[in-house]
């Protein structure tokens, strides 16, 4: 807990967030309860993770959005609709995760945050066709979670990173390197969901972190599962089905030639440029040439795996990578990370939950901290390697029952401490997680 009012600048801030993600997969929707503390505007941040949890996305609705991004067709109608809907799903997630884990929104909870699902993101409208500007879309409801909830509410953090001349993906550097930055190793912090990115922490330099895809994480092997079993199976369990198969190394020579996997950092990318059409038809170019399912899910997998090895060696950190921390689902399939291992066989690879944070949260945890900075009104860490480096405050707020007991609470944090002084967090303490 924080200690004694600091008299200069005012109280100490003790703030309790859910951060929630619903990735690209769109498999559900992953939660955090953090309590953030800190003791004055100078002090380190500290932050303690008290739960998490998932909450299934709604096939119904699913369904709904996976069309509507593949087909890339649609109406006013259905956008507006998706859009509440999206946002009742985040508060029902929201509604459960305190019911299950036994905590009273009202008196446990000061902020909600996240992103929703992103629609449509095309931060390098260089790679496609017709007349096309940078440009990106989540889609849930804030103002439908605040008012369901009745906690202040968070979002559009990618659409302000974007308005600041960044590429609004991944947004995680500044988490990553505040919690794992060390003085004298190389770390990177790997998340294979739909989309793969890492965020590379050079040692001894918490500001000097950077970002970005690398491609499709398991965006393409989620579609050529759900191809080959008629949409009975999501997703390769263990890579049991890869592992059966035959890797075409002339299809991934192909695939990795491509002009994103090319193109210079900073990128990101989505299911705009890696969907399940283009998934589809390598399988369909494979099955011709007499492969089996198994050779496809083999050699698709070998895809994303070949691309993360491929963006270390090109755009990793001077003297390597000592250490990598793995999380998303994408780091439970041994096809993807004994062949890292092989590649890149000076570098300890391990899981993020050995600092206590459980491999599926950490994206939640990044929107957690995102909200949390958004509300006390301090800009993050702008990454290196970025188009700009123009500071500002990211996020949107939908006042919430709470509004005015927080926005109080950060007024007396901040007391007559000069705005012209405010910084970005650069000390981050993580206490220990009471996570069971």
């Amino acid at each position: 807990m924080p200690s004694a009012t600091n008299l200069s600048w005012g109280a100490p801030l003790s703030l309790k967030v859910i951060g929630h993600n619903a990735g690209t997969s769109m498999d559900g929707v992953d939660l955090v309860h953090v309590h953030f503390t800190q003791d004055s505007p100078t002090s380190p941040l500290s932050m303690q993770l008290l739960r998490y949890g998932e909450y299934p996305m709604p096939q119904k609705v699913k369904r709904r959005v996976m069309k509507l991004i593949k087909e890339n067709k649609t109406t006013p109608e259905e956008m507006a609709i998706v859009n509440i809907q999206l946002g009742e799903v985040i508060a029902d997630a929201v509604n459960s995760f305190a019911r299950d884990h036994g905590f009273d929104l009202a008196k446990d909870v000061d902020l909600i945050g996240g992103q929703g699902q992103t629609i449509w993101h095309l931060p390098l409208p260089e790679l496609f066709e017709g007349d096309q500007m940078r440009a990106h879309l989540d889609m849930a409801e804030i103002a439908i979670i605040a008012a369901n909830t009745g906690v202040t509410s968070l979002g559009n953090f990618r659409v302000s990173d974007m308005a600041l001349g960044r590429q609004g993906c991944p947004l995680f550097a500044a988490l990553d390197s505040l919690l794992l930055n060390h003085p004298t190793l190389n770390r990177a912090v790997q998340n294979i969901g739909g989309i793969a990115n890492f965020s590379i922490l050079p040692k001894g330099n918490v500001q000097g972190c950077y970002d970005f895809d690398t491609g499709p994480g398991n965006v393409f092997i989620d579609a050529a599962v759900r191809y080959f079993t008629d949409g009975q199976q999501e997703y390769d369990k263990d890579g049991a089905m890869g592992a059966k198969g035959k890797v075409d190394q002339a299809i991934v020579d192909e695939i990795l030639a491509g002009p994103y996997f090319v193109h210079d950092i900073p990128k990101t990318t989505g299911r705009e440029t890696f969907g399940d059409r283009m998934a589809e038809d390598i399988c369909d170019r494979m099955l011709a040439s007499g492969a089996t399912p198994e050779d496809c899910v083999a050699t698709i997998t070998r895809i994303t795996a070949q691309s993360l090895a491929d963006a270390y060696e090109r755009w990793g950190p001077e003297g390597g990578v000592d250490e990598i921390y793995m999380g998303g689902g994408g780091s439970y399939n041994p096809n993807i990370v004994n062949y890292l291992k092989q590649r890149l066989p000076n570098t300890r690879i391990t899981y993020i939950d050995e600092t206590g944070i459980p491999v599926g949260a950490k994206e939640a945890l990044g929107f957690a901290l995102l909200t949390h900075e958004c509300f006390v009104g301090r800009p993050m860490i702008v990454p290196t390697n970025t188009e700009s480096d123009n500071l500002g405050v990211v996020g949107q707020i939908q006042p919430g029952k709470n509004m005015h007991r927080i926005r109080q609470a950060v007024a007396q944090f901040w007391g007559d401490f000069p705005e012209e002084d405010i910084r970005c967090t650069t000390k981050m303490n993580l206490l220990p997680s009471l996570c069971k």
